[in-house]
């Protein structure tokens, strides 16, 4: 498995789907009550961490041929990745200026670009293959 598709499967790895989904929502809360810096690391390097880790030690090969993997390997381009990027950042900034409804505004953007290969037919050039 080489170092892209690596850095494609470990994302729906489900230890990286959790600390994902539960550091998007504590570094919300953190920037919400205004501990900047703690937000950062919370929001940050758990996420890089276990990025890190999966990426050089963990056997994705087995997520590859699953249906979520792909799923993924079809439709988890670029500009699906900037749009989830995106809607954190709508998170953050709804906590920051204490705008609540940009909270699950920006969840459901996330969720949105998760689940747009439901929808649109645009595909990359589907699975690696090694």
């Amino acid at each position: 498995m080489t170092r892209s598709d690596k850095l494609l499967y470990h994302q729906i790895h489900p230890f990286k789907l959790l600390v994902d989904f539960g550091t998007s929502f504590a570094s919300t809360w953190l920037i919400w009550e205004a501990h900047w810096s703690l937000a950062v690391g919370v929001g940050f390097l758990p996420s890089i961490i276990t990025s890190a880790f999966l990426v050089a030690l963990a056997d994705l090969e087995r997520y590859r041929h699953t249906a979520l993997g792909l799923y993924i390997a079809s439709h988890l381009t670029p500009s699906v990745t900037v749009t989830r990027i995106l809607g954190q950042l709508l998170m953050w900034t709804g906590a920051a200026v204490h705008i609540p409804w940009l909270l699950p505004f920006g969840f459901i953007v996330i969720v949105f670009a998760w689940l747009h290969g439901l929808v649109s037919p645009v595909r990359r050039d589907g699975p690696h293959v090694s």
